[in-house]
């Protein structure tokens, strides 16, 4: 009776601590109008808030995607899901020279507002950041 009781209260703070990490946020109507104009026929799985910007994860033919968008409604990047060969040879050498025993996990081809070309390589507990050439710009811990 004891166990049974223990397990319902850590069942319950557990839900808890896990309902407040997923806290639903208010998006403005300005963020939303340029979603939905930018992409008609996707539908958001997530808002999430970093710094002053929105971002939407959502899946577009079959392919998962993020965007980032301002207050304004300015999108600011989108981010597409690619798979791990379509990234520049140069990405996948780096990754085996100055990380020889690591994978790369997940990769992603990143679009700007003006249309620039960046790519992200996530290996073990990091993100690699590269130019359209492959040219290494920044390492992110995740």
């Amino acid at each position: 009776m004891k166990s049974s009781v223990l397990l319902i209260a850590f069942a319950l703070v557990s839900n808890l601590a896990f309902a407040q990490k997923k806290q639903k946020i208010e998006v403005p109507t300005e963020v939303k109008k340029a979603f939905a104009t930018r992409f008609p026929d996707a539908k958001v799985e997530e808002w999430q808030k970093e710094g002053d910007y929105y971002e939407a994860e959502f899946e577009l033919n079959k392919i998962e995607h993020s965007v980032l968008i301002d207050a304004k409604g300015d999108i600011l990047e989108v981010e597409e899901e690619i798979k791990v060969k379509q990234l520049p040879i140069a990405i996948s050498a780096y990754v085996a020279k100055n990380y020889p025993k690591q994978k790369i996990k997940e990769a992603a081809k990143i679009t700007n507002a003006a249309g620039s070309v960046s790519y992200e390589a996530e290996i073990k507990s990091k993100d690699l950041l590269f130019d359209s050439s492959g040219n290494f710009l920044k390492e992110d811990k995740l």
